[in-house]
């Protein structure tokens, strides 16, 4: 596994359609796969968009709506039916524990796969991966339900021109980056004066929510949002009511919060095409993707 991109395995609210699918989405991350909300139908979704179940290294749920979690029992009795053994960590909002436990053996299967529960708790929940860091912010929705944002750590990026002007070469590139420094015909030279500042790159995942500090927080300097999109402005009083957002509030959300991509998606079954979101949203943003079922959007290349 490779890249850094996200596929869309369905893009539906409440309800799905003839062409939308219940929510789903598998983010490759060089060596990450997490799925995040797997709605029902997720399982067939992931064979038509070529997603694997041992490629799922830990999966993310915003929160127990049936919409954004009736797929996880059909997923996890496929990674045990493929013999994948785990661990994967399974991350939820901490109130809705007892409802990940019932769809955690929601029907009688042969149990393979070690999964480990990890509960979200607070209004500010880290936790650290292996090269990144998992942060879930409690957003304003009608049930328990939190954002997640994946953060790259920041680095440095090695500058070609300097390392020739040095006489930097070779294996020594890979011992002035392990060490931090070199002796060269009797000058020392740092890591510091060889490199540039590489900022980390960052992925927000924004569902179900009315706009709210969370959701600016989440989004802030990503490279990529996906945010829902439920309704238009025109329909803005639902939104308020039912704890979601319009095109153009998930577009106001990346635009105030200075990401880089955003991606719409979980729209209402009362709209019959996506073209009025995507208008909307592209009066606020300049970058947006109104996602349907199967597509691949890349995270955009590092500035």
């Amino acid at each position: 596994m490779s890249g850094r991109e996200l596929v869309v395995l369905g893009t539906a609210s409440q309800a799905p359609t003839r062409h939308r699918n219940h929510n789903g989405y598998f983010l490759r991350w060089d060596g990450e796969g997490i799925l995040f909300d797997p709605g029902e139908g997720t399982q067939r979704q992931m064979i038509l968009a070529g997603v694997s179940s041992p490629s799922i290294g830990r999966i993310c749920v915003t929160h127990f709506h049936g919409d954004h979690c009736l797929g996880l029992p059909g997923v996890i009795q496929r990674m045990s039916l493929d013999g994948v053994s785990g661990p994967v960590d399974v991350h939820f909002p901490a109130g809705g524990e007892v409802y990940y436990e019932r769809l955690r053996r929601a029907a009688i299967f042969d149990d393979r796969t070690e999964l480990r529960p990890r509960p979200a708790e607070g209004e500010h929940w880290v936790t650290e991966l292996r090269d990144l860091r998992l942060v879930a912010r409690r957003l304003d929705h009608r049930a328990d339900t939190v954002g997640w944002r994946l953060e790259e750590p920041d680095g440095v990026r090695m500058v070609p021109e300097r390392l020739r002007a040095a006489g930097i070469f070779g294996p020594d590139v890979g011992r002035l980056q392990r060490e931090g420094s070199l002796m060269i015909e009797g000058r020392r030279i740092s890591l510091e004066e060889m490199s540039a500042p590489r900022r980390g790159q960052r992925m927000a995942f924004i569902m179900d929510t009315r706009v709210c500090d969370a959701a600016f927080e989440l989004a802030a300097d990503a490279d990529l949002v996906v945010c829902e999109a439920t309704f238009l402005s025109s329909d803005a009083d639902l939104a308020q009511a039912y704890g979601h957002l319009t095109a153009g509030q998930a577009a106001s959300i990346a635009a105030v919060a200075g990401a880089r991509r955003l991606v719409l998606t979980h729209f209402s079954q009362r709209y019959g095409d996506d073209s009025a979101h995507l208008r909307e949203a592209t009066e606020v943003f300049g970058d947006v993707v109104a996602a349907r079922d199967l597509d691949v959007v890349t995270v955009p290349p590092r500035r």
